[in-house]
């Protein structure tokens, strides 16, 4: 801090009072880390006026320009009670600068004149806290400097108004009210004073303002057209007089000038006598050189020509953004950003509302700019009963736009409806209007009095017809993309299933607000003899036809697992579906097989993602599995792979929207998908789900793509819950499995089921001896059920058919039917299996529900 003073300290007397404003401002802003910084002085009404800022954008400049003298602003309070003030990130009193200073700290140091308080140094510090003690002692150093370097010539205030150099003066005869004294005769030229004296007395209007644009000199010229023949009263402010600076953009012209320090120069037309005048701004010392001159009637033509081409250009930009936007907008609060947007800063109005019609009910679907306390006034989104009452309502009603230039055209025209809002002072009800249909009101609104032209009601009717036509496409495009969402999710299981041999959880995310659904899916099916299937899926494309897609190939893989088919042949079934969709339709998709009684899983894929295998040590690995076309462009047969997984092995199958993003590629979300699940815990899948989405997408919600992610831990059959054995060929083969059956149920106290079982098991067998060929295999498998299992070397697979009456056989696989829960036969590598389950009894129910407890915790 003492070399930044010390820096200060140094400037000589060449530094003029502008740049020692901006010089304190800056250092300030670099010690402090500040976002920007602004200097107020109080004007003579007690209100405090902007004479230099730095750092911040011309919006925000204007907006703070002038300050009320009551103002709650740490500005105003560091003036009038003469001390530090300080207004926290987040607080914003009513008349506080407007963003983006609301959501920053402000920190303010009064400047003093003698005795008083006349202006205030205010820092915009970001989201840090409040100054430290050495802070606030540099700032009011910084105070101090400045009002040292000021000395001679005060900051611009009621007290000490800014005489500056005496350019253009009437010479020492002749000083112009309001400069002070002038300059010595002996310092200025003789010709100086020659070109003075014929400016001061020529009639063309010359008149000098400081760097607050109060007016310090006038000449005669210029004190008619200021309405002032005789005198030029201190502080009168440039901006508030009579004159060409009073028109459309003059003031932003001016500023520029001197902010450039380069003469500038504009056409502008008087309101009240509807002449052409040439106003040029030329930058002095300490202010500026205004000098208006009349122009002829053909500068006037000229002039107005010239801003009639430039308002149509601008109308037509303006315009065409509008169009574009709203073109885009695929929800009615898009319509409601895009109007708010380009519609409201052209016409200086601060508040939007857009009300719609639901049946007997006026809601409103989109704000700007009104408080949440009259959005619930008006019913939230519920909207009110329409009545009539209120002038958006007759818009409505009527088809007829309604414009209240102030509150007392509102009351006019309202003595017995709602009250207006107390923030607003002017409005204009626009009808929404398409198809034919009236089914809105858009409503603008000024904290101003403000009476538009023809000309502009004339223009926001256009653009209300524009922003009618947007909000029915956005309003249908959403409720068709509602219709998607729940169809979508109907698609999609409600809850997976809980099995012994696997314990999943799921997570799909649709793609951002606007966006179409997708075509992600994912599945944990249940097949016999302890096997299940994990699926992951993906239509290529957005839309409704994608859904449905999805929808489709979801319902065949759940048909075609449960006729147990390898993954292979299944996978060229779902190829098949695909093709006949039409020649764009594509689908990627995962299928893995897990055994939990031999720790095997055989995965198939087209054109999806690799697994992510996570050991359980925890280390992670995508294995290496062949990669086939995508469903649609395959040809086959498709390539698989057998994994050895042992008991609580993490598998995770996904999406390419929950790894890929616009900011990183496919592969670099699975690398960063595998790092997180290292370094994650793995106890619970739900929680693990959550922390993954949460992590890769950003704010755990995808942007452009639907995501998917389906997390299953293996479990495998204990070995004390499977028996096997090889039967004899011949008619004893039977009574072998009716032996091994009572023994092994006797030893899983399953004996109720013993009965039921051997009848199972003799047919089956017998099956087997009459029209198939051995060798026999048997089995028995205590699952989540009890599983009865025959293998034999034939690939002929039985068929359930009616005996008639006189038939002497046919009848065997309709008591399995009738004695199993279910029943199915599958292929395998020598032969065929079929196979059965009953339902264990209760209280083996509830042994194996805690044996799989037992297991998770594992």
């Amino acid at each position: 801090m003492i070399s930044r003073l010390d820096y200060l300290r140094a400037a000589d007397d060449s530094v003029t009072d502008s740049d020692v404003l901006r010089l304190a401002l800056q250092h300030a802003m670099a010690e402090l880390g500040a976002l920007g910084g602004c200097v107020h002085v109080r004007g003579g009404g007690g209100e405090f006026h902007l004479v230099s800022s730095a750092g911040l954008p011309a919006a925000s400049v204007r907006a703070w320009e002038v300050l009320p003298a009551d103002s709650a602003s740490a500005t105003a309070r560091a003036v009038n009670c003469d001390g530090c003030a300080w207004d926290p990130p987040g607080s914003r009193p009513a008349d506080a600068l407007a963003p983006p200073a609301g959501s920053a700290g402000r920190a303010a140091v009064p400047l003093h004149d003698a005795e008083e308080g006349i202006g205030a140094l205010t820092l915009l510090t970001g989201h840090r806290g409040q100054p430290s003690p050495e802070d606030w002692r540099f700032l009011r150093q910084i105070a101090g400097w400045v009002r040292a370097r000021l000395t001679a010539r005060p900051l611009p205030g009621p007290a000490a108004p800014a005489p500056g150099p005496a350019a253009p003066a009437p010479g020492p005869a002749a000083p112009a009210p309001g400069t002070g004294p002038a300059a010595p005769e002996a310092t200025v030229p003789d010709g100086a004073h020659t070109l003075a004296r014929a400016l001061w007395e020529a009639e063309d209007a010359v008149l000098r303002v400081d760097t607050a644009w109060r007016i310090t000199a006038a000449n005669p010229a210029a004190r008619a057209l200021l309405g002032s023949p005789d005198e030029v009263a201190a502080d009168r402010v440039l901006w508030r007089e009579p004159g060409p600076w009073r028109t459309p953009d003059a003031e932003e012209r001016c500023r520029l000038a001197l902010a450039r320090g380069h003469a500038a120069g504009f056409d502008a037309v008087l309101p009240a006598t509807g002449r052409c005048h040439h106003v040029r701004v030329l930058p002095a010392t300490d202010g500026a050189v205004v000098h208006v001159m009349e122009a002829g009637p053909w500068r006037l033509r000229q002039a107005d020509e010239v801003a009639a081409i430039r308002d149509s250009a601008e109308r037509a930009r303006r315009t065409a953004e509008l169009t574009a936007a709203l073109a885009a907008a695929r929800t009615p609060q898009d319509v409601v950003e895009a109007v708010a947007a380009r519609v409201l800063p052209p016409f200086a109005a601060q508040g939007l509302l857009v009300l719609v019609r639901e049946g007997d009910r006026l809601a409103y679907i989109g704000s700007v700019g009104y408080p949440r306390a009259f959005l619930e006034h008006m019913g939230g989104t519920h909207g009110l009963p329409l009545t009539g009452r209120l002038p958006a309502e007759r818009a409505l009603l009527r088809d007829e736009p309604l414009f209240y230039s102030s509150r007392e055209e509102w009351l006019a025209d309202n003595p017995h409806g709602e009250r207006p809002p107390s923030t607003m002072q002017a409005w204009a009800f626009l009808p929404l209007t398409a198809s034919g249909r009236t089914f809105g009101v858009c409503v603008m609104a000024f904290d101003a009095e403000r009476r538009l032209s023809p000309e502009e009601r004339t223009l926001l009717l256009t653009v209300s017809a524009l922003v009618a036509q947007a909000l029915e496409r956005a309003r249908l495009s959403e409720a068709e993309l509602t219709r998607a969402r729940e169809l979508q999710r109907d698609l999609l299981p409600r809850h997976l299933p809980r099995l012994r041999e696997a314990t999943a959880t799921a997570r799909y995310l649709p793609a951002g607000q606007g966006a179409d659904v997708g075509g992600d899916w994912y599945d944990l099916i249940p097949l016999s003899a302890g096997r299940v299937a994990l699926v992951c899926g993906d239509v290529m494309g957005h839309g409704l036809s994608e859904a449905a897609t999805m929808g489709r190939l979801r319902t065949a893989t759940h048909t075609l697992a449960a006729l147990e088919l390898p993954p292979d042949e299944l996978m060229g079934h779902l190829n098949d579906i695909v093709a006949e969709i039409g020649p764009d339709a594509y689908a990627t998709c995962l299928y893995a097989l897990y055994d939990a009684t031999t720790g095997t899983c055989t995965v198939v894929r087209a054109g999806h993602p690799p697994p992510l295998v996570v050991h359980p040590d925890g280390r992670t690995a995508y294995p290496d599995i062949p990669d086939n076309p995508p469903l649609g462009g395959a040809q086959p047969p498709f390539e698989t792979a057998e994994l050895a997984l042992p008991a609580g092995t993490l598998l995770l199958l996904f999406t390419d929207g929950l790894v890929e993003s616009p900011q990183r590629d496919l592969d670099e979300g699975m690398d960063e998908l595998a790092r997180l699940v290292e370094g994650a815990d793995r106890r619970d899948l739900d929680r693990l789900a959550d922390l993954l989405v949460e992590r890769l997408l950003p704010g755990g919600q995808p942007v452009s793509d639907d995501a998917a992610l389906l997390v299953g831990r293996l479990h495998a059959l204990p070995r004390a819950d499977m028996a096997s054995w090889r039967l004899p060929d011949g008619p004893r083969a039977a009574g072998e499995a009716r032996r091994h059956v009572r023994e092994q149920l006797a030893t899983w106290h399953l004996d109720e089921l013993t009965v039921t079982t051997e009848l199972l098991a003799s047919e089956l067998v017998g099956n087997v001896v009459r029209h198939a060929k051995g060798p026999i295999g048997f089995r028995l498998l205590r699952t989540g059920a009890l599983v009865c299992e025959v293998s034999d070397a034939s690939l002929t697979m039985p068929r359930i058919r009616r005996a008639s009456e006189t038939d002497e056989g046919g009848r065997g696989l309709q008591l399995v039917s009738v004695l199993a829960e279910r029943w199915g036969s599958r292929f395998t590598s020598s032969g065929k299996t079929i196979w059965t389950e009953q339902p264990l009894a209760p209280s083996q129910d509830t042994v194996a529900a805690a044996l799989l407890s037992l297991a998770d915790a594992d």
